[in-house]
């Protein structure tokens, strides 16, 4: 298998970047499959609120990991690593580009570098953690790593529930602090490679106002309906879906606790919140291969296509 058959390349960058454009495209032109990297464009609930590529693209060529799972599940980096890695074994057992695209830096970099072999967390213990944070809140859950494992828990905002509920976990159900477990263990990559990594980083006010733009795209194209939807399925307001961009800020809308406008203001200022947070991620932790500080559009296509064909 020659170099060109084997490779996987990755197009990494912020949210509202033009990443899922360009993968399309190279798909088309390079006989491609394109990976989901993204960890809200795996659940099926919301395909307008995450802009998850259209029907119509998903027909043309094929798109995988894209809504394959539902609103009530959970799924961690080293999960949706494993799902990749066999997408990515059987689009060069067919002699096909596997074309990863997403900007979860996390899961990119479970991929890429692989994970420490942690055991697995039992169901029972990780909803104990999460009964534990939506009864007592994320204060108490953090209070409670601290006494588990305070030289775990001052590493960690305790604000970021997401970190802490994964420590509190690891450490309660194996008696060992995650830390430890990470420093022992090194990381087993999935794939072998080789990676060809593209990341877009477009200039700031470029990004702000494609995530403005697109977030008013997706309302006119039904995102309060799908957030009506999944409020109608009474799903645990912990559950990562339900923290998706835009859907607490809609949810609020819906239930009537503020206005229309004010919504859609929260939701704009917390998608470029979190573009900024993105864009500073895999400044530090992401090297790429080729970095692109310019926002996509079709126009630049002939001139990015041959820096990574």
């Amino acid at each position: 298998m020659t170099r060109e058959q084997s490779r996987t390349l990755v197009i990494a960058g912020p949210t509202a970047s033009g990443k899922s454009g360009l993968a399309f495209r190279v798909a088309e032109e390079l006989n491609g499959v394109v990976i989901n990297a993204d960890s809200m464009q795996v659940y099926s609930d919301l395909r307008v609120l995450t802009a998850r590529p259209s029907a119509d693209d998903e027909a043309r060529v094929p798109h995988k990991l894209y809504g394959y799972l539902d609103g009530a599940d959970g799924c961690t980096a080293a999960a949706w690593a494993a799902r990749a890695a066999e997408e990515i074994t059987n689009a060069h057992s067919n002699k096909q580009v596997p074309i990863v695209v997403g900007g979860t830096g996390l899961y990119l970099k479970a991929l890429i570098e692989g994970l420490s072999d942690i055991p697995e967390v039992p169901l029972e213990i990780r909803q104990t953690a999460r009964r534990i944070f939506l009864e007592q809140g994320n204060d108490a859950l953090y209070q409670s790593l601290l006494e588990k494992d305070p030289e775990g828990a001052v590493r960690l905002k305790p604000k970021d529930h997401q970190r802490v509920l994964r420590a509190w976990e690891v450490v309660e159900a194996t008696g060992t602090p995650l830390h430890v477990w990470q420093a022992k263990s090194q990381p087993k990559p999935l794939i072998n490679g080789p990676f060809h990594t593209v990341l877009f980083q477009p200039p700031r006010e470029d990004l702000y106002a494609a995530c403005n733009g697109r977030f008013e795209v997706m309302l006119e194209g039904g995102a309060l309906a799908e957030v009506e939807a999944l409020l109608a399925r009474g799903l645990n307001p912990a559950l990562p879906v339900m923290k998706a961009l835009g859907v607490p800020e809609l949810a609020a809308f819906v239930r009537g606790e503020t206005s229309h406008e004010d919504a859609v203001t929260k939701a704009q200022q917390h998608t470029r919140n979190y573009a900024k947070r993105q864009v500073t991620w895999f400044r530090g932790q992401f090297n790429a291969s080729e970095t692109l500080n310019t926002q996509y559009s079709e126009s630049l296509f002939n001139k990015i296509f041959p820096k990574i064909r």
